[in-house]
């Protein structure tokens, strides 16, 4: 841009002196000549331009950052192929579109694919049956293109963690010598995480607009599944609380949960018990975030919440299904609705994260709750809201967050503006509960992309996010998100 800026000034200038009956009120022509060139040239810009260089200027680091990060507990090699091309190698061909929780059969991966496909929306799900689990693997290892990613929720975390460079990262879950190979030098293991083999998770991915029979794909996504009874279990916990005292972390960054919903209820629920025991005796000192996942059993939700396993972290993340499921498991706001029709609308978000942060968070001083954080993302943008007087650089988090997206989507280190499009909504109301909310509109610009606003003692702060047109790989934008925000934020 300094570039048109300067030749609009050379411009102007040599117009000046070559008519000389200008020179009486030059500078005032002058003056307003550029103002008005340099409005135009501004404007003339993409918006997806401005916003990203907007971006750039508002986001700075924390006052105060992390040094040693711990994360936990699942973790994995992601397959990946394409989605349509390895049911057609299986054999399978299009049909209904069925939502199964867990999966017993090829029948049920086509139906519950085609479902979730058809939505363009991610899923993960349990593949009960080990020995046909096996010999789909095996198909997909041997597809043409398949592609070995670093997986799981804390490997993806550890991984962009560990690439800021400032920090320790010690990664406590099952690694296996293929996922020990994919990790970045810096990430510390335990020698009691590594195992002889690895967990491979299934992904398949689709393309916005790629069909199947009838199915149309919205948008590019992907399903994810698997027989993983590490990472079920969720048996690297205890190493990691084992290995706090040495690493003596700041902040530490959980995930999992989601991998148990495959299992017996009653083995389920013994361990969920066992799991929020461990995660209570971490010193209350050290910052916990807790990283949700795609679940679908609402009884083994209510036994999260029941467990009060929310009530004993500092910050959650997940993004719109998650939300609407805990919402729709503890008979919150919106709980009626059966799946958000596009985009999620904003005012319902914030009132679903508001009734978070009030039934299970620590909005007074006699509620015996640590969570004071949420970070909420969807496709078209993004939220965090916190209690006031415990998290600070909020502005930065999301904006960091959403900056993210936008590059690893399409494979680029920064933001290429001529690879995204703004498609999030730009005005909304706050609310569609609070009247006094509800009857005021927020108005988001690309050059003031963070919208901040205030119920009760509460504080939410949102900003748009920039699609990919053609994205690269879908997998783990949501660990990055979440571990980018994380980066930039300070705890009080």
């Amino acid at each position: 841009m300094w570039r048109v800026a300067a030749g609009v000034v050379l411009l102007a200038v040599g117009l000046f002196f070559m008519h000389p009956s200008c020179r009486l009120e030059g500078p005032q022509v002058l003056t307003r000549f550029l103002s008005q060139s340099l409005a135009r040239s501004s404007a003339e810009q993409p918006l997806e331009q401005l916003l990203a260089e907007a971006w750039d200027s508002m986001i700075i680091p924390p006052n105060v950052g992390w040094s040693r990060v711990a994360v936990g507990v699942n973790a994995c090699v992601d397959v990946v192929v394409c989605g349509v091309g390895l049911l057609q190698a299986l054999g399978l061909v299009p049909g209904t579109q069925v939502d199964h929780d867990t999966l017993q059969s090829q029948e049920d991966l086509r139906e519950t694919f085609s479902y979730f496909m058809e939505k363009g929306v991610a899923a993960e799900r349990f593949f009960a049956d080990k020995e046909l689990f096996k010999n789909i693997a095996a198909a997909a290892l041997q597809y043409p293109g398949a592609k070995h990613f670093v997986g799981g929720n804390a490997a993806l975390i550890g991984q962009k963690l560990g690439s800021s460079g400032n920090l320790s990262v010690l990664l406590c879950g099952p690694v296996g010598p293929k996922l020990h190979e994919l990790l970045d030098d810096q990430i510390i293991v335990p020698p009691e995480s590594l195992q002889d083999m690895d967990e491979f998770h299934l992904i398949l991915e689709y393309h916005a607009g790629e069909s199947w029979g009838e199915i149309n794909a919205p948008n590019a996504n992907r399903f994810i599944f698997s027989h993983d009874t590490s990472n079920a279990e969720m048996k690297m916990l205890e190493t990691l609380v084992l290995n706090l005292e040495e690493f003596k972390p700041e902040l530490i960054v959980l995930s999992g949960l989601h991998m148990m919903e495959g299992q017996e209820e009653e083995e389920r629920d013994r361990r969920l018990l066992e799991v929020a025991e461990l995660i209570s005796k971490i010193p209350n000192e050290i910052s916990v975030h807790l990283e949700l996942a795609s679940m679908t059993d609402t009884d083994y939700m209510n036994a999260i919440v029941e467990q009060q396993v929310l009530t004993i972290v500092n910050s959650i993340g997940l993004n719109e299904q998650e939300l609407l499921f805990i919402s729709q498991a503890g008979s919150g706001p919106h709980s009626t609705q059966e799946f958000w029709n596009g985009a999620p609308d904003v005012g319902m978000v914030s009132d679903i994260i508001f009734w978070l942060l009030k039934e299970y968070g620590q909005t007074d001083q006699t509620k015996e709750s640590d969570l004071t954080r949420i970070h909420f993302h969807t496709l078209t943008y993004h939220m965090i809201a916190v209690i006031n007087g415990h998290w600070s650089n909020q502005n930065s988090s999301v904006a960091a967050g959403a900056r993210v997206a936008g590059s690893q989507a399409c494979g680029t280190d920064t933001i290429d503006p001529t690879k995204v499009l703004l498609k999030s909504p730009m005005q909304f109301v706050l609310s569609q509960m609070d009247k006094t909310l509800k009857a005021k509109k927020m108005t988001l610009s690309p050059t003031n992309p963070v919208g901040v606003w205030h119920r009760e003692n509460i504080s939410f702060f949102i900003t748009p996010v920039m699609v990919c047109i053609d994205p690269v790989r879908t997998v783990g934008l949501g660990d990055s998100i979440s571990a980018e925000g994380l980066l930039y934020s300070g705890r009080l």
